[in-house]
């Protein structure tokens, strides 16, 4: 069967009609067939409009009856206190809509950088992708790159220029921009028909007709272009149909069309759907969310052109022993295997988890398995754990709606899932299955945080671990030799909402300065004195060493060599000694920080038959190497990371400039399978603590790295690291 007859087979209904399908809405998907589900993430930069496009599809489609205002706080996809806070999306949503018989779950993501984990969890819920761009802004780098990344795994998509309705829209500046981006794959369906300057419908390139917006209080009216508009609409018209016919799986098409055939509209419907679902045409729509233009039409390609789950491949899944499995399909009778792409915590229903469910149905009062593996590294342990699914619900936003099923292919919401976090594979309890875990990036940028009195310890501890299980691209960890409690975050705006969250579940927190962590080692040869020597009448303490200290290869650690004779210091109190000193060395004997990379040599002392004892030995033993100290340069040593950075070839000499700035020392630079230049370097930690964020302003967004501890080394005497931030 050809790719276009597979696609009929799995779609069913929403074909065919003018430059797609318009129907009525408000029809409920029919239970039970994947078919009838799209799955469509909305992506684009912060401010695109994606989130006010949302409000007005659902209002097109009667799921609500006014639009919100992200103002106000009262769309429905901004639910999050953070998000109305910041006037931005900032978590993953899920908005379902019915129409022509196709249930749509809209899937809005955040625009700014700093939420991209979410972002990338949409994607992996979805199997088509509406980039968002605005009428009145250029598109960005980030955005640019995320179109590549979706085109390397084969992703649908469309374009929607929204915002016309902005007194500074300029529709054709935004297509250039658009196909400059984006590719010469990239063609409108629809112009704009405006009205005495002013935007009021859109003339369809292959239908010939206008839907006319200019009432914003009634469906768009449908009209016959004029002679004018139909001679304006014919250069893009005949791009569009050579654009479609050079993707057609007909190869005699272009041969009937060149030759001047008229190809019937039908005909080229088909085979622009076809093209759509294969991902290898990207139709470009425009809309206006507040007057409603264009909506519609969006919905048609929504429903009639986006490929159904039945059309797209799933994930690879194994067994929780990682052993291969048989690969699945979007069978509603298969095996159970759902994935939860976003989890929250409700106060009042606890643990909500949002589930993309790619085979078998997930049903009410369901025994699944909860398998959590691969995030290690993030500060999320492996987990298994055998549970029941009380209830199903279909999520609308923040809103819950309770449904008796979901199947292959549909996104549900579960709650009450005690061990569930995101990235969690959901499976059947006699057969528990692992799904692949999607790319997520790595926070970078640490945030230190205290609680602010002992009594909020606890309440810090159980809010972080209900944060951090429903936020991947969040590490939390403990810092072994500083102390402090660090979060690791995409970037301040990330911070900000992490910090707000905890807030909200009543802890009590403060931010304080990140430390570095310093070491210290000795810069020459030492000598010290310990004498340890405490007489109060009755039972003393008597304990004298000396000991010599020099100093090692970086990396060498420590060594205690033992040179007394003649039994000055008796056996069972040599290593009591060497205990006083590596105690010590902990501590530190200038700035507080762990000593490394020394040799200590036990040359000599005293004993007494009666007043010496362990702890004597390892008192005087610390008192030796403090002494060795106080005669002694002691040189801090700092953390020294290597790192990778891959950016595109235009930044390549401002991100070097900025490595020369921290200190940085360029190692080499090759290139990134086409996706830029990789810059290999050495940079000390203190100058990464804020890098995450600089290195984005600087390649406008697009910039990545990752880095590795690689050793300590020396603090240059004009640097002024104290180990603090």
């Amino acid at each position: 069967m050809s790719v276009k007859g597979t696609r009929d087979a799995a779609r069913g209904p929403g074909r065919g009609g003018s430059e797609l399908r318009r129907a009525e809405a408000g029809a409920a998907a029919p239970a039970g067939q994947p078919g009838t589900i799209r799955n469509v993430a909305l992506v684009g930069h912060s401010g695109a409009g994606k989130t006010m496009l949302t409000e007005a599809l659902l209002a097109a489609a009667g799921v609500i009856s006014r639009k919100g205002s992200i103002v106000d706080g009262t769309t429905v996809s901004d639910s999050d206190p953070s998000a109305i806070h910041q006037q931005r999306s900032v978590a993953l949503s899920v908005m379902p809509l019915d129409f022509d018989d196709v249930k749509v779950n809209l899937l809005d993501t955040p625009g700014y950088l700093d939420f991209i984990g979410e972002l990338r969890a949409g994607l992996r819920a979805a199997d088509a992708a509406l980039f968002v761009v605005s009428a009145t802004d250029d598109i960005d780098a980030a955005t640019t790159a995320l179109w590549g990344e979706c085109d390397r795994v084969g992703m649908p998509r469309a374009v929607v220029i929204s915002r016309l309705d902005h007194p500074r829209a300029d529709y054709d500046a935004a297509l250039a921009k658009v196909r400059t981006a984006f590719g010469e794959s990239v063609l409108p369906l629809y112009l704009p028909v405006r009205t005495k300057g002013v935007i009021t419908g859109l003339s369809g390139l292959l239908s010939g007709t206008v839907s006319d917006y200019t009432s914003a209080d009634a469906p768009a009216a449908t009209r016959q272009a004029s002679a004018d508009e139909l001679a304006e609409a014919e250069p893009s018209r005949g791009a569009l149909i050579e654009g479609i016919i050079a993707e057609s799986e007909d190869e005699t098409l272009m041969d009937r069309y060149l030759g001047g055939e008229e190809i019937s509209s039908e005909t080229l419907v088909n085979d622009l759907e076809t093209a759509v679902a294969r991902g290898s045409f990207f139709p470009v729509l425009a809309t206006s969310a507040e007057t409603g233009l264009g909506t519609a039409e969006l919905l048609e390609v929504l429903t009639s052109a986006f490929p159904s789950p039945l059309e797209r491949d799933l994930p690879a899944v194994t067994g929780i022993d990682g052993v291969p499995v048989p690969p699945l399909s979007c069978d509603p009778s298969g095996p159970l295997a759902g994935e939860v792409v976003r989890t929250t915590i409700d106060p009042f229903l606890g643990r909500v988890c949002l589930v993309r469910v790619f085979s078998g149905t997930l049903g009410e009062d369901s025994a699944v398995h909860v398998s959590g593996h691969g995030l290690a590294a993030r500060g999320h342990q492996d987990h298994d754990s055998d549970e029941r699914v009380t209830r199903v619900y279909s999520p609308l936003g923040a809103n819950l709606r309770p449904v008796p099923r979901a199947v292959a292919g549909d996104i549900c919401a579960l709650t009450k899932l005690g061990n569930a976090e995101t990235g969690d594979t959901i499976s059947a309890k006699d057969r528990p299955l692992l799904i692949e875990q999607w790319d997520m990036p790595e926070p970078l940028m640490p945030v230190a945080i205290e609680a602010a009195s002992h009594g909020d310890e606890d309440a810090l501890a159980k809010s972080l671990a209900k944060v951090a299980a429903g936020d991947p691209t969040l590490r939390v960890e403990r810092m072994s030799e500083t102390h402090q409690l660090i979060l690791w975050c995409m970037g301040e705006a990330h911070a900000e909402v992490v910090l707000d969250r905890l807030r909200d579940q009543g802890v009590n927190l403060h931010t304080v300065e990140v430390i570095t962590p310093l070491r210290e080692t000795f810069a020459a040869r030492a000598a010290g004195h310990g004498r340890y020597v405490k007489q109060s009448g009755g039972h003393g303490q008597y304990a004298i060493c000396d000991i010599e200290v020099e100093p090692l290869e970086r990396g060498a650690g420590f060594e205690f060599i033992d040179k007394t004779v003649g039994g000055v210091i008796p056996g069972q109190f040599i290593s009591s000694v060497e205990k006083g000193v590596r105690a010590q060395m902990q501590k530190g004997v200038a700035a507080g920080f762990p000593v490394v990379d020394i040799r200590v040599t036990l040359v000599g002392g005293k004993a007494h038959s009666v007043d010496s004892s362990d702890a004597a030995f390892q008192a005087a033993g610390a008192l030796a190497l403090r002494e060795a100290a106080s005669s002694a340069r002691i040189q801090l040593l700092e953390p020294v990371s290597a790192v990778t950075i891959t950016v595109s070839d235009d930044y390549v000499g401002a991100v070097m400039s900025d490595l020369s700035s921290r200190r940085g020392r360029l190692t080499g630079t090759s290139s990134a399978d086409g996706a830029g230049t990789e810059i290999s370097a050495e940079v000390p930690e203190q100058e990464l603590l804020r890098y995450a964020i600089d290195l984005r302003a600087l390649t406008a967004g697009t910039g990545r790295f990752r880095r590795s501890y690689l050793r300590h080394e020396p603090v240059p005497s004009n640097s002024g690291a104290t180990g603090h931030v």
